[in-house]
């Protein structure tokens, strides 16, 4: 712990985004199941010594770890159950961490949890249509992800409900971390314009109408239908407006593919078969306080070069140049933007990739030690942090 901390301090970093493990304060998933006051303790000792360097943490309260006794239980984010449970989860970090965290995220890619676990069947817990072929153990891709992420918004909005109400004279901010990319036309043709607001719909108004205006886009009510779970009004209500901050990424391209002739439904077929304008959140939600939550390049592992090979990253300078211009760029143009966040800090365990690629701008030698040696894309971040 600090170690990483001294790398952060000796690179100039002033902020530092973690996660509190859900399983790991709550063993049992709730607080009636009791509370593990050594997991408690570790996010205290790690808090204090970022606050002692000056460094000022952002903290996520759920990055897909969920408390398997949860999912055994009631299916975990299939149920509207979890949205009490997840209420137990985030009050105890608010009490226990809320003096010294300023910046809460309630969820870490609410897009991605839905999707490649319950559509693709690639991430926890693994389910999708039996159709589908990938040797997954149930599930229904049609119906699932919607499902998930209706209770994943619903939960999000129960943890900012409580802060307000419980926990604002701590004076901090709660936003939620969309990995959304803003979706750019292939062309000037209307068909791609039309499938690039399509596309963003499928993927940042998914999550981002409803925090802003209580309901889901009306395209995927029209493409989704009676598969869109629906919220009551009293849900619409807590749901406008529970944000103070968007954790965003990056934009993509568009272009228009006919309506698939298939007879299976899936979130991927009514996202992706019509799918793909570069506006922007600050024009299509009222440009909101936006912090870039994660923004890095992946190399494969390659443990036979040579420790200097390994090193030298110069892909992963360009990438962080040339975004941060574009960055620098929106600023100037009136956009929201009050932080930025490498990814990563350190090489790291990457969910289905393991430990065959690397993100880190700091390399971690897996086998031996000293295990940590500065990239050439630290290097380069400690020199332009100094320059700013």
């Amino acid at each position: 712990m600090q170690e990483d901390v001294g790398i952060m301090k000796e690179m100039g970093l002033d902020v530092y985004r973690l996660s509190i493990s859900w399983s790991r304060i709550l063993p049992m998933g709730r607080i009636s199941g009791g509370v593990n006051q050594k997991g408690v303790q570790y996010y205290n000792n790690l808090l204090n010594e970022l606050l002692a360097n000056g460094i000022q943490p952002f903290v996520t309260l759920f990055h897909w770890d969920l408390r398997q006794a949860l999912e055994d239980e009631y299916g975990g984010f299939l149920s509207p159950l979890i949205a009490g449970d997840f209420r137990d989860h985030t009050e105890l970090c608010f009490k226990e961490f809320g003096d010294r965290v300023k910046h809460w995220i309630t969820l870490n890619e609410p897009w991605s949890y839905s999707v490649i676990g319950y559509a693709m069947g690639l991430s926890a817990p693994g389910r999708s249509s039996e159709w589908q072929h990938l040797n997954c153990t149930g599930g229904d891709s049609s119906t699932e992800p919607y499902l998930v992420a209706h209770n994943q918004i619903l939960a999000h909005a129960t943890a900012a409900k409580l802060y307000r109400e419980t926990y604002q004279s701590l004076k901090g901010k709660i936003g939620i971390a969309l990995n959304s990319h803003w979706m750019v036309p292939y062309s000037s043709a209307r068909h791609d314009r039309n499938a690039a607001l399509r596309a963003l719909d499928f993927m940042l108004g998914w999550f981002m109408n409803p925090i802003m205006k209580g309901d889901y886009p009306h395209v995927m009510h029209s493409l989704v239908g009676s598969r869109l779970p629906k919220f009551s009004k009293e849900q619409s209500a807590m749901l406008k407006g529970s944000f103070d901050f968007v954790g965003y990424y990056t934009a993509n391209y568009a272009r228009y593919a006919p309506r698939s002739d298939g007879h299976h439904a899936s979130y991927l077929t009514d996202a992706l078969d019509r799918n793909g304008v570069r506006i922007g959140p600050k024009e299509k939600y009222g440009n909101p306080l936006i912090y870039i939550t994660e923004n890095g390049i992946d190399e494969y592992d390659n443990s036979t070069l040579p420790l200097e090979q390994q090193l030298a990253d110069n892909k992963g300078i360009e990438y962080f140049y040339r975004h941060l211009s574009y960055l620098r760029r929106a600023i100037v143009d009136g956009v929201n933007v009050k932080g930025y966040f490498a990814w990563s800090l350190l090489d790291n365990f990457e969910w289905n990739s393991g430990y065959t690629i690397r993100f880190g701008i700091n390399y971690v030698d897996y086998q031996n030690r000293p295990k940590k040696h500065p990239k050439h894309s630290a290097i380069w971040f400690k020199a332009f942090l100094r320059n700013q």
